[in-house]
């Protein structure tokens, strides 16, 4: 590729804007989209650089005689194989990051989108209101169908836009126009080389955006169909950008991340799980002496001496507010022996989700045991590693490490019913009572805190997986529980 024959100053003197025109089989429509750029902005335009994405017809020959005679810089290049639409755009978005522009416009060489409008594009990304612009067909009433999209085409944007908002939160019109603007600055702090090199390269982009808390704006663009030919297989894209937004939404929950790391620096308040749970166990009862392992930073232990009883925290570091939320703090290493200041004292010990992030879970509990007053009690809960979600990771061969839930990058240890059960008797420990929790879908879909019981959704997932759990607890319960005394 050749670089541009002129420069147009820095972002705050006059940026420069490119437009990258992606191509394929556009030989009858390329020269006419071209010419249609306004005069104003060809003016202006840093350099347009025509991809044509290795096309069985003429269009690059049509891109290089268009070049000899346009009023703008204009590069055109010809990929030797097939790099597919998201693949053809990473290559533009690469040579105008390599070549310094400030601001890059997504144009179609087939026609489809109207080059009129590229000026209304722009111009947010120029007054600093907008990382990205997405020029919309769905923002005036009727405008899509009166502009000849199908009917088809049109309720099937409607649905996945209404599905992946949903998803993501957002409130974009649409999610499924190609004419787009982006300043390059937000391009460089994408992973654009990981997105698909397929027609679902432009949900991952927004995708990418979403998670980089980048500003997007739309803006109203007019609908063209013509005799253009689509190269999109309708049902795979609806599959592919479906999936692409799931995975996004449970990458934002924690699962699926693939995090690898050993130790996990985030702490889940599960209050309406197993949490509360421990907390019922705890209400009602005689001031205790309580030791709770693991405490973090002292949240659940905070509850538990607002129901009247003396809290020791335990954990390997002080985190920051535990002070202020427990009675006694010790500092211990929980995969170490127990420090010697840790008396037979305690007349309930909680290990709530901590034997699954320790080495040798046997050698903690009967440390914690050796702690327990006569006629204490052991209050424990462990995630279900028989639950369905690793039980499918295994299934389809992608186990891998997630941010939370069963498969939390900081669990080393797993734990189905029978294998914690055993451990109770392998330490001395009898069984006094038991529970399951199921899927906590009011916090995986939103709308549980600050009082509230949660989304309609989740309560109605949350009602079918509870008759799941009593039906088969081992494949469905998250969580076991258990009150335990020494035998």
């Amino acid at each position: 590729m050749t670089a541009p024959t002129h420069a147009r100053g820095s972002l705050t003197d006059q940026p420069r804007v490119g437009v990258l025109v992606v191509a394929y089989n556009a030989s009858a429509t390329l020269a006419r989209t071209l010419a249609r750029i306004p005069a104003g902005f060809a003016e202006t335009v840093d350099h347009v650089l025509v991809c044509d994405d290795a096309s069985a017809d003429d269009t690059y020959a049509v891109g290089m005689r268009f070049r000899d005679t346009s009023p703008f810089p204009v590069t055109v290049v010809r990929h030797e194989r097939n790099l597919g639409y998201g693949g053809n755009q990473k290559a533009g978005y690469r040579w105008a990051l390599e070549h310094g522009l400030d601001a890059v416009v997504l144009l179609h060489g087939d026609g489809q989108y109207a080059p009129e409008h590229i000026e209304d594009l722009v111009a947010p990304l120029l007054r600093g209101e907008a990382d990205a612009v997405f020029g919309s067909r769905m923002m005036h009433r009727g405008a899509a169908r009166a502009g000849g999209m199908p009917m088809y085409k049109l309720v099937g944007n409607r649905i996945l836009t209404r599905f992946q908002n949903a998803l993501t939160g957002q409130q974009l019109t649409e999610w499924h126009s190609g004419y787009r603007a982006y300043r390059t600055d937000a391009l460089a702090d994408l992973d654009l080389e990981s997105y698909s090199n397929g027609f679902d390269f432009d949900t991952e982009i927004i995708l990418g955006l979403i998670r980089a808390d980048k500003r997007i704006l739309e803006v109203p663009i007019p609908t063209y169909y013509g005799d253009e030919i689509c190269y999109v297989d309708g049902l795979r894209y609806a599959r592919d950008v479906s999936l692409d937004v799931a995975k996004h939404w449970a990458n934002e929950r924690g699962f699926g991340g693939g995090v690898a790391s050993s130790e996990s620096d985030l702490y889940e308040f599960k209050a309406t799980g197993s949490h509360g749970v421990l907390l019922d166990w705890l209400r009602g009862r005689e001031p205790l002496r309580v030791l709770d392992a693991g405490c973090f930073d002292g949240r659940f232990a905070d509850l538990v001496r607002r129901l009247g009883h003396h809290v020791t925290g335990l954990d390997r570091m002080k985190h920051d507010g535990v002070a202020d939320r427990v009675d006694t703090f010790v500092e211990a290493d929980l995969n170490q022996p127990l420090p010697a200041s840790l008396e037979r004292e305690y007349d309930v010990i909680v290990a709530g989700d901590i034997l699954e992030h320790v080495m040798e879970p046997q050698e903690l509990l009967s440390g914690l045991v050796a702690r327990l007053a006569p006629g204490g009690e052991v209050l424990v809960s462990v995630p279900n590693f028989g639950h369905w979600y690793p039980r499918g990771r295994i299934a389809v061969g992608k186990f891998d490490y997630d941010q939370r839930g069963p498969l939390d990058r900081g669990h080393i240890r797993f734990f189905t019913r029978t294998t914690i059960e055993r451990l109770f008797d392998d330490c001395g420990l009898r069984i006094v009572e038991s529970t399951v929790v199921g899927t906590p879908f009011d916090s995986l879909l939103g709308g549980a805190e600050n009082g509230r019981d949660g989304s309609p959704a989740a309560q109605r997932l949350g009602k079918v997986d509870d008759a799941l759990v009593r039906w088969w607890p081992r494949m469905f319960g998250y969580q076991f529980l258990y009150r335990l005394v020494t035998t």
